[in-house]
């Protein structure tokens, strides 16, 4: 009872500091920073984390890792094209693995993880943004030892996971706000160029952009940023 209070208090104390910096502005990467460290410092028999993301193009990343071996499992499943990473990141809720010397899901990975020092894995599914379908990521723990994730330590990996997953989709939102700003600023530019230059209204110069814009086949904010970009004597 008193170890099961003592994880409880750990991983609570651990949540707070993650919620107090989450709540002040901050790198994306920082934020996964702070998670992976606590995953490693609160959660019984974990050796190694990180964070795998996979963005719309399909490009791998490993985020907040704290050794090498974890960022190295992430480059091997990329190259692989499988694994439990991958497969919490774009189905599975939670994926383990006891002894990856004895897995036989992923046949060539979990031989070279076990070979690199890699024996248990937890990886749990930290979001899908139903906005881009395409966007992954994974929450990752590494054991240098079979057997290493008791019960408990699922349940902590699940609290942490879940502000993790707050977390991307938090900084997904605003950087799609900055994004919308800074069209919105690049059009309403470009449409005041076109109303000097030509001596006409707002909505003519909204128009204009629009016209030209479906004639090329170009999107509206790439149409005003070329009429930016070509200043006012164009």
């Amino acid at each position: 009872m008193d170890d099961d209070q003592n994880i409880v208090a750990a991983v609570r104390a651990s949540m707070e500091k993650v919620v107090r910096e989450f709540a002040n502005p901050r790198s994306v990467d920082a934020t996964l920073e702070s998670i992976t460290t606590a995953a490693l410092t609160t959660i019984d028999g974990v050796d190694s984390v990180d964070v795998l993301l996979i963005d719309e193009d399909g490009a791998y990343r490993s985020a907040g890792s704290t050794s090498a071996l974890a960022s190295d499992m992430s480059q091997l499943q990329h190259r692989l094209g499988y694994g439990p990473c991958i497969d919490a990141a774009v189905g599975e809720t939670l994926v383990l693995s006891h002894d990856l010397s004895d897995e036989k899901r992923w046949p060539d990975y979990s031989a070279a993880a076990a070979a690199a020092g890699a024996r248990s894995v937890m990886s749990l599914q930290l979001y899908t943004h139903q906005g881009r379908p395409s966007c992954r990521a994974s929450l990752n723990l590494f054991s240098n030892s079979p057997n290493a994730f008791e019960p408990d330590s699922q349940a902590a990996a699940v609290m942490l996971a879940t502000h993790a997953a707050l977390a991307l989709v938090a900084h997904d939102r605003e950087a799609q706000f900055r994004s919308a700003l800074a069209s919105r600023d690049a059009i309403g530019q470009a449409k005041g160029m076109l109303m000097e230059r030509f001596t006409i209204d707002a909505v003519r110069a909204f128009e204009m952009m629009v016209k030209l814009s479906q004639d090329s086949n170009t999107k509206l904010v790439n149409v005003a940023a070329q009429i930016v970009a070509a200043g006012p004597e164009r």
